[in-house]
């Protein structure tokens, strides 16, 4: 679940990768053996968009080793994910969830709220505001509220996320909602010990985890048990609430690309897509196939 955060994120911001950007899926050798596995098949040749629905652990860590786990740690830290340690956490593992200290729900999903709003970060509180007997405000909250990512890079991580609800291979299909958008990511830790469901909608923002105090591992038969429960609070509170899509910001464009290189497409480019892009980072014209 932190894989559109410490990855998709900063290399949209820093003009590293787009959705369409390809990368070789395939068992890789990171530096002193360190070679992690994807839980599902290898695909080969995979786009951004792709390998975060399908979650694929290569394609990620290879996306933070173009950005650079420290500029990664900085966008973290912006999101409100207070215990990402620079010193601790300036390696590869970041890029698939290896943290010293991790993440809590309250701020995995402030930081997926601010996907949903735009690109701006809200500090969560739990409560408005406190009166007296009389009706005098005696406690207002205060909300500190930033912006962390552009408005199109928050657009663009949240439609790739989209797919991973809606997309064939897509491992949070449980929590689509009839007429709403949903981005959503699942997560799961070494051994099965930690489940997750991180997503949103145009309303609201929500984080689920599903384990044990003493880790131990989670056995389930069926769907992922974050999900459902992510699934069965969000539909119920989504339930009167109108249909609604993610606001589709300026600077937002389309663009036919070859799914061989991630490139604007050619007319020798025969398999290609309809790629959302931002208008100040969109790929090179494709140059051949080798």
């Amino acid at each position: 679940a932190i894989k559109p955060l410490a990855n998709v994120i900063p290399g949209l911001e820093e003009g590293v990768i787009t959705a369409a950007t390809v990368y070789d899926d395939r068992r890789a050798d990171f530096g002193g053996g360190y070679a992690p596995k994807n839980v599902a098949n290898y695909r080969g040749l995979t786009t951004v968009r792709k390998a975060i629905e399908v979650s694929s652990n290569v394609v990620n860590m290879k996306i933070l080793s173009n950005v650079g786990p420290s500029k990664a740690i900085k966008y973290l830290q912006d999101m409100g994910l207070s215990h990402v340690n620079p010193d601790l956490d300036n390696n590869l593992a970041l890029s698939i969830g290896g943290m010293s200290k991790g993440a809590t729900p309250l701020e995995m999903a402030a930081a997926y709220e601010a996907i949903a709003n735009g690109g701006e970060y809200t500090e969560p509180t739990f409560y408005t505001k406190v009166e007296d007997s009389n009706g005098n405000v005696i406690l207002e909250s205060k909300q500190e509220k930033r912006r962390v990512m552009e408005e199109t890079t928050a657009y663009i991580t949240a439609d790739i996320l989209k797919d991973v609800v809606t997309g064939s291979s897509g491992t949070a299909y449980m929590c689509k909602i009839s007429g709403m958008d949903v981005s959503a990511k699942t997560g799961t830790t070494d051994g099965s010990k930690d489940r997750w469901l991180c997503g949103m909608t145009p309303y609201y923002s929500a984080a689920v985890w599903f384990g044990y105090d003493s880790s131990e591992e989670v056995v389930y038969s069926g769907t992922n048990p974050a999900g459902q429960i992510w699934s069965s609070v969000m539909k119920s509170i989504h339930k009167n609430l109108p249909n609604a899509k993610f606001n589709t910001p300026s600077g937002i464009t389309q663009a036919t690309v070859c799914k061989k290189t991630g490139c604007l497409a050619t007319s020798s480019c025969t398999d290609t897509y309809t790629e959302t892009f931002a208008q100040d980072n969109l790929p090179e014209k494709c140059e051949g196939h080798g």
